[in-house]
């Protein structure tokens, strides 16, 4: 073979492998692009927005007062219950009415929870063993059931996380306007219109505290904390599985893992451009990328080989949108940081490249010899 065809299948070789890492980079890859990228402004705007309307808003709304049994017709009833925190969703709530009394019953859709108790999580924990409420679990769903005094008005209702093994503050109301008519002995305000009159004089603004990358409202708790890991610090490889929302998004797997300080970080790169902040334990984590690549963030790994809730905020169906994930890392798939599709991308992109300058070099002298 003549040194031409040599040097034509070397440039095709390379170009194969330059394609190749390009699609490596890429990846995960989305069927649908931004059609352009939103600036920080508007981001920030979003999280404030969050951040007010979700994060420090009470449950409930606007003029709300309480409504006892006793306003309250005997039976058993469908109602709307909300919560402070998405990390503790009510999925279907119901209320049984008897003189006067009231009990609830709250379905939440994880076993996340081993315990409620009617109080803040510092009484929780001082309580006897016999005031925390047990659940009834049917098919991955958690049921508990318990007396409540009235509704329409927050009321403390502490969490006890089965992975984290330590109580929560969480906040619930049960929302009167959503029964039916005949459970109602009296006429409650129109609470639309009240909002709407309260929205129109609420000028201000949502108070946030930010950094470099998280998003933390005022007066909350500490950040997350990561867990400790026996590495030098520095750069690694870690494998990564997502479940929840529809299925259909994905992180990229391995991801990086980054030690400082003896404690775990993960960088997680989603399937989609839309995900504009990440939330774990009340902190917000914003997206590191801003030219409208997919949406990148760093987070604290709290737990390793067990599911670890998340929230990710995605605006891929044009409104703002929350949505629960579990993230479960594996400690014993850690590994050298070459092994990230994105690094190993990267390796074969610079390949390539020498090859590309090699053969420019030989074509060079197979010219030059011919000129002779």
């Amino acid at each position: 073979m003549d040194l031409k065809k040599r040097y034509q299948r070397i440039i095709s070789k390379a170009f194969c492998m330059i394609l190749a890492a390009v699609l490596l980079c890429s990846f995960p890859a989305n069927a649908v692009l931004a059609e352009s990228a939103e600036d920080d402004t508007s981001a920030v705007e979003r999280i404030l927005k969050a951040q007010k309307d979700i994060r420090t808003r009470k449950t409930g709304r606007y003029g709300m007062t309480p409504v006892y049994g006793k306003d309250l017709a005997d039976g058993t009833y469908d109602i709307k219950c909300d919560s402070s925190s998405p990390f503790f969703k009510v999925r279907s709530a119901s209320i049984t009415v008897k003189d006067g009394e009231i009990t609830a019953s709250i379905t939440i859709g994880s076993t996340s929870y081993l315990y409620v108790y009617q109080g803040t999580k510092s009484e929780a924990a001082k309580a006897d063993r016999s005031e925390w409420i047990s659940p009834k679990i049917n098919e991955g769903r958690t049921t508990f059931t318990f007396p409540i005094e009235y509704l329409n008005a927050d009321m403390d209702c502490a969490a006890f996380s089965k992975a984290r093994e330590k109580w929560y503050d969480r906040k619930i109301l049960f929302d009167a306007s959503t029964l039916p008519a005949e459970a109602l002995l009296i006429k409650l305000p129109d609470y639309d219109l009240i909002e709407q009159a309260i929205n129109a004089l609420d000028t201000e603004g949502a108070e946030l505290i930010m950094d470099d990358n998280q998003y933390k409202p005022a007066g909350s708790e500490g950040t997350p904390q990561a867990v400790s890991i026996d590495l030098p610090d520095g750069e690694y490889s870690i494998e990564v599985n997502l479940i929840g929302g529809s299925g259909r998004a994905s992180v990229s797997s391995p991801t990086l893992l980054t030690v400082r300080e003896g404690k775990a970080y993960a960088t997680l790169i989603w399937s989609s451009p839309y995900y504009d902040y990440m939330v774990i334990d009340d902190t917000m984590y914003k997206n590191l990328i801003t030219d409208g690549g997919n949406s990148q963030f760093e987070i604290p790994i709290t737990l390793m080989d067990d599911p670890m809730s998340v929230v990710a905020d995605t605006t891929s169906m044009g409104d703002s949108l929350e949505i629960e994930y579990a993230l479960t890392f594996y400690s014993d798939t850690v590994g050298e940081k070459g092994a990230i599709p994105q690094e190993a991308a990267k390796k074969v992109l610079f390949l390539a490249a020498g090859i590309i300058v090699f053969g420019g070099v030989l074509n060079y002298f197979v010219k030059k010899k011919r000129s002779r």
